[in-house]
């Protein structure tokens, strides 16, 4: 189980923030040759991601790269070059399970090519567009590499042709389906960013919602957001101490030969069970238990 609370994006032409990413605290940061980068720019930051990825060590951060879309003529050069430094995955933005089944082919041949072993480079794809989102879970089934799934709800807004607001009630059933698709296939559902990075409560609150749809984790793009995404997403002291409850029951249940016992007068069964086994390992993992 890894964490992927906070994917954090980063200019990929700023080199003061390639060289500080591992200070904000991040799950994962994402390198970005896309929105971030002017046309005219591509080419040097791409150089230094490269050198980025070549010279600074960047510990236990999983390290993602957004790539240009591979209908442009910056994607092709973005993956030879990219690819063939290991990054821990790809970002992948407009995904569509076509282009999904593109990647997965070049990261072969250049994982073949290097000595790499198949599969070692990851895919995050971005679905930000309506066929994007009707076609969710074909994309994650076009390839293996795919271990996530990535809501980018301001370009989704505009393809359906709506304002973006701040309670994303427009990109409700956008969210709902890739949460489901996500569900099904067993890989991360992340959010969109909150785009106001000044409104902490409004960041909060949307976090929370898309934690009660399911959401894993979510995007950021400033690093004032990560420690109230991380608070959003932690366990809370009561979760914690019910769901030890809950197991410390369970072993005294299995003592008596008992598949289903009460706790609290509130019969407890094996969702409720895989619940708590659930929340005691999140907690395990952001260090708030043994």
């Amino acid at each position: 189980m890894n964490l992927r609370r906070t994917m954090l994006f980063m200019p990929g032409n700023n080199p003061g923030m390639l060289q500080t990413a591992t200070v904000f605290g991040a799950d994962a940061v994402i390198f970005d040759l896309e929105d971030a980068v002017a046309l005219g720019e591509k080419d040097a930051a791409r150089v230094l991601i490269s050198e980025a990825l070549k010279t600074i060590n960047y510990d236990d951060i999983e390290v993602v790269v957004r790539i240009n879309p591979l209908s442009t003529s910056f994607a092709e050069k973005d993956i030879d070059v990219i690819a063939r430094l290991k990054p821990d995955a790809i970002l992948l933005p407009k995904a569509c399970p076509e282009d999904i089944t593109v990647l997965d082919k070049k990261l072969t041949k250049i994982e073949n090519e290097e000595g790499m072993q198949n599969g070692t480079i990851k895919i995050h794809p971005l679905v930000e567009t309506t066929y994007g989102v009707e076609k969710v879970y074909e994309t994650i089934k076009a390839s293996p590499r795919v271990i996530s799934v990535l809501l980018g709800g301001e370009d989704l807004a505009v393809d359906l042709g709506v304002k973006r607001t701040k309670t994303s009630d427009e990109l409700l059933y956008a969210r709902t389906k890739i949460v489901n698709a996500c569900k099904a296939c067993k890989v991360d559902a992340i959010d969109t960013p909150f785009t106001d990075t000044n409104d902490q409560d409004g960041l909060l609150a949307d976090t929370l919602k898309a934690k009660t749809l399911g959401f894993t984790g979510k995007l950021s793009i400033n690093p004032r957001q990560i420690d109230i995404i991380h608070k959003a997403y932690a366990p809370s002291e009561s979760e914690i101490n019910y769901a030890q409850r809950v197991i410390l029951a369970k072993e005294e249940a299995e003592k008596e030969g008992l598949g289903v016992f009460s706790l609290d007068g509130k019969m407890v069964d094996l969702p409720i069970i895989i619940r708590a086994i659930q929340t005691l390992d999140t907690a395990k993992l952001m260090g708030l238990i043994d």
